[in-house]
């Protein structure tokens, strides 16, 4: 775990005071970041910087969910976010048998926020047109839709033909997801829901991950919005795809099975079927 610099800290205040605009005022939309306290306590201060820069008419709240970290030893940039006036949760342990752990991370988010929507990212993200993006969101949102979300590109990936390979097969999957099966394509790192009907479905047993999100809003007549202009679009880290053909292979593999897994909605009733994928993914 790396020490944030106090002066990184300090500056936070100014952004997150611009971000949030007028306190006197609620706001209208909560951004809720689950923070790994081994991993993005950096990260995420530059992914703050980025939104800072938003210039509209809107205001926005930011609830961090930092986690990951031993009972009782909670890292001191949780105490520093708060002070600088970022809403913060502390989470030692979010993970849950059945749950995808960066999922579960911002249920403790969206119950602490004090707004009707919420919008998600990852704390290693970017997104270079933040003023447009945020406020589409809460068009969307106050419009009508139940959920919403746009591109997701990728930065820091290899120059290997096997990486490109399987980012280009990740964005074929979705598209066909997306515009022949009709399957909302939501994904952790970038979308906005409200924020009665997310906690609603997750209480209900009904999500899992974030994958389940659109599908889950679908199937409950919740209408989805996508917007599929490029100044929209939000980049993740592709840091950790290092290449190989053969990785290749057992990647589309597992993500088939995944995706036949996940998405599909199932009711309460009939309980959480066991994911052998989550735990490879949470351990």
């Amino acid at each position: 775990m790396t020490a944030v610099e106090p002066s990184r800290i300090r500056r936070l205040a100014a952004e997150a005071a611009r971000l949030r605009g007028d306190p006197v005022l609620p706001p209208e939309a909560t951004i809720v970041i689950p923070v790994n306290a081994q991993a993005d306590l950096e990260n995420v201060l530059d992914l703050i910087d980025e939104l800072s820069r938003y210039d509209g008419r809107r205001r926005f709240e930011l609830v961090l969910v930092i986690n990951n970290y031993p009972e009782g030893q909670p890292p001191p940039e949780l105490d520093a976010y708060a002070r600088a006036g970022i809403r913060t949760v502390g989470v030692p342990d979010a993970w849950k048998e059945e749950e995808v752990v960066s999922f579960t991370a911002r249920i403790p988010g969206a119950r602490e926020a004090a707004s009707p929507f919420l919008i998600h990212f990852d704390a290693d993200v970017r997104i270079a047109n933040p003023s447009p993006l945020l406020d589409w969101y809460v068009d969307q949102l106050e419009r009508g839709a139940h959920a919403a979300y746009t591109p997701v590109g990728y930065y820091e990936l290899r120059p290997l033909w096997s990486v490109r390979a399987r980012i280009a097969a990740h964005h074929l999957a979705r598209w066909v997801k997306r515009a022949v099966f009709r399957i909302p394509t939501i994904r952790g790192s970038n979308y906005a829901v409200e924020r009665d009907l997310f906690l609603s479905l997750y209480d209900r047993g009904l999500l899992t991950d974030d994958l389940n999100v659109g599908p889950a809003v679908k199937a409950n007549g919740g209408g989805i919005a996508y917007g599929g202009d490029r100044a929209l679009q939000v980049l993740t880290s592709g840091r950790k795809f290092r290449g190989g053909w053969l990785k290749l292979a057992r990647y589309l593999w597992y993500r088939t099975r995944y995706n036949i897994r996940v998405l599909p909605v199932r009711a309460p009733e009939a309980g959480k079927a066991r994911n052998p994928f989550h735990e490879k993914q949470l351990r």
